[in-house]
């Protein structure tokens, strides 16, 4: 039954996929693409002029070093006089000042490094580029160029129906329109010719429109797990899920890792990856600086990928009410036959140009005193 729900529905949403369009409010949109704007401008101006003093440290310090070479090339040249004396401060002079700048460079590293992770700290959406990656498959049809950084989601309903009921989609909408305005139909159980077994082979049931809510708008917000990792990456050995997760604990586990005590574990079967949650702050920073680490797994060790893990938490769902142009509800179908044989039934009355029907795409029936899923 879930099957043949599935293919009708699908082929009603599809013909209103333009009312089930899943996307973000344009003002919405708007305000976020220029908050973005202005952070990666800001982190973009700061990066520059982080490298141009990176640079120019780098440049001094190849000019203190061509000094000093050259320095130490005359003193090998010239005998011994009154100015060795201050060519030996000279050249203490310039390790003193290659020090300096040696420092000054890894603090405007670091402070670089800093910058970077506040952003990702204060603004989870510059973590995506760290998050895994996924093989995914593009089988939809680009028209406009505009829309290739739309995201457009069609919503695969399920539609629960009681028993003594049925679905019945048609191949044309005005078929279907037609059904709904005749209310009540005669359906013929049986093909006998005695008249006083008429009333007995044939049963009336009620037509009327299939009205759902489908979402016209939804926001998800996305939160970074302050001590939880995506590790990602892992090999496909054929061993059982509990073993490898206790491998895992048992690796992260160790301080000499990079890890801690494992507080719990999770191991995600739609993509094959694990997150894992320690009991102590800043561990989950350190291997995450790390990007990926080599854990042994049996006799081999594997390369595996450290990602911050991201929570999706709905914020915003907007309903409205759309209505299936080709498809029909019945009702009030005693139990009378078997589900087969009513089925078959339902599908020949209402294929007959005469009864007012036409082509039938599908037909679900659920029996009374049951109910689909």
């Amino acid at each position: 039954m879930d099957s043949e729900e599935d293919s009708f529905m699908r082929q009603a949403s599809t013909q209103h996929q333009e009312d089930c369009n899943l996307k973000m409010s344009p003002e919405r949109a708007r305000q976020e693409i220029e908050q973005y704007k202005d952070l990666c401008s800001a982190l973009d101006q700061d990066n520059m002029m982080l490298q141009k003093d990176k640079e120019a440290v780098e440049q001094r310090l190849q000019h203190v070093k061509k000094e000093r070479e050259l320095l130490q090339k005359n003193l090998k040249q010239k005998p011994p006089n009154d100015d060795k004396v201050s060519l030996q401060v000279d050249i203490s002079v310039a390790r003193d000042e290659k020090s300096r700048l040696t420092q000054e460079k890894q603090m405007l590293e670091n402070k670089l490094e800093e910058m970077r992770k506040r952003i990702l700290r204060e603004d989870p959406m510059m973590m995506l580029h760290a998050l895994p990656e996924r093989k995914v498959v593009f089988k939809g049809l680009t028209r406009d160029k505009e829309d290739m950084n739309k995201l457009v989601l069609t919503p695969l309903i399920r539609y629960p129906l009681s028993g003594g009921s049925a679905l019945i989609t048609f191949e044309k909408a005005e078929v279907a329109q037609r059904v709904i305005e005749m209310k009540e139909h005669v359906v013929e159980l049986s093909h006998g010719e005695d008249p006083e077994d008429l009333d007995r082979c044939q049963v009336r049931v009620q037509a009327g429109p299939v009205d759902i809510l489908l979402p016209s708008a939804l926001e998800i917000g996305l939160t970074r797990g302050s001590r939880s990792i995506l590790v990602s990456g892992l090999p496909s050995l054929g061993i059982p899920e509990d073993i490898l997760l206790d491998k895992l604990e048992l690796f992260f586990s160790k301080t000499k890792n990079g890890g801690s005590e494992v507080e719990s574990r999770e191991f995600l079967d739609d993509c094959g990856q694990v997150v894992l949650t320690f009991t102590q702050d800043g561990v989950a920073e350190q291997l995450l600086t790390r990007g990926q680490v080599q854990v042994p797994i049996g006799k081999t060790k594997y390369k595996l990928k450290i990602s911050p893990y991201m929570r999706g938490d709905v914020t915003n769902l907007q309903l409205q009410p759309s209505r299936c142009t080709r498809t029909v509800l019945l009702s009030g179908i005693p139990d009378v036959l078997a589900e087969e044989p009513m089925r078959d039934a339902l599908e020949i009355h209402f294929q007959k140009d005469s009864r007012g029907g036409g082509e039938v795409d599908v037909l679900g029936y659920v029996p009374a005193g049951r109910r689909a899923p």
